[in-house]
């Protein structure tokens, strides 16, 4: 069973919400502003969040910064259309990905799903390591958590999903279309190039001594990003 809290301002959206999200899999939280949600969350067990951006007491982007003050599950932001540096702000923050009022609901489905997945799955893999080390960097994938010369560094599970793609693969060079279609599991447009630099970005400044002098996640331009072979 998956808790899941949706947070808008709107009723209506959050009862259309709801409906779309109707599953015997899924137990479903309500909250109406920004503080009533970081108060649920210190009560109950969420598993994900869906959470607006523009709501009277607490927006969802101050909200979403004291959440990931301690927690680390998955929170997708419901935006409008004309909110983009809103979406930006919130992907640096520590957003997992967006959505776009109007609401698709096939969309609103599929990306729950899949952020749940990766938020829950202890490892998948017949072939996959379970523990990757590049450099300094140490991944384990079983526990979820890594480490940079030794101390530990707070993920999101999108942060985490793209640190182990690259790291499966030391030296290669992944496109950002790539990158989305792996961590997200859909075709990437525009917009999802430009969540993937986003994320990759905030991902430096985590694992990375000096974020504009990086060790370790390398920009190829043009091409896309890497992170180096066997640096120490």
């Amino acid at each position: 069973m998956y808790n899941i809290l949706i947070c808008d301002d709107d009723k209506d959206i959050v009862n259309a919400l709801k409906i779309y999200l109707q599953n015997p899999d899924y137990r479903l939280f309500e909250a109406f502003n920004g503080v009533e949600a970081t108060e649920l969350v210190e009560k109950q067990e969420i598993h994900l969040i869906l959470l607006d951006i523009m709501m009277p007491q607490m927006d969802g982007i101050t909200a979403m910064a004291k959440i990931r003050e301690k927690f680390n599950m998955p929170i997708i932001l419901l935006t409008a259309k004309s909110e983009d540096q809103d979406k930006i702000l919130g992907l640096n923050i520590g957003a997992d990905d967006y959505i776009t009022k109007p609401f698709n609901p096939l969309e609103v489905a599929a990306r729950v799903g899949s952020q749940l997945r990766r938020y829950t799955k202890l490892g998948s893999g017949t072939a996959a390591k379970e523990l990757l080390t590049v450099g300094g960097i140490e991944l384990d994938d079983t526990t979820k958590t890594v480490t940079v010369d030794g101390n530990a560094v707070n993920l999101t599970p999108t942060e985490f999903d793209i640190l182990k793609l690259l790291m499966e693969y030391p030296g290669k060079v992944f496109s950002p279309k790539e990158i989305y279609s792996k961590v997200w599991g859909e075709s990437a447009l525009s917009a999802g190039e430009n969540t993937v630099a986003v994320h990759i970005r905030h991902l430096r400044e985590k694992v990375e001594i000096t974020p504009n002098e990086p060790r370790y996640i390398k920009v190829i331009f043009g091409q896309g990003y890497k992170i180096e072979k066997g640096r120490n």
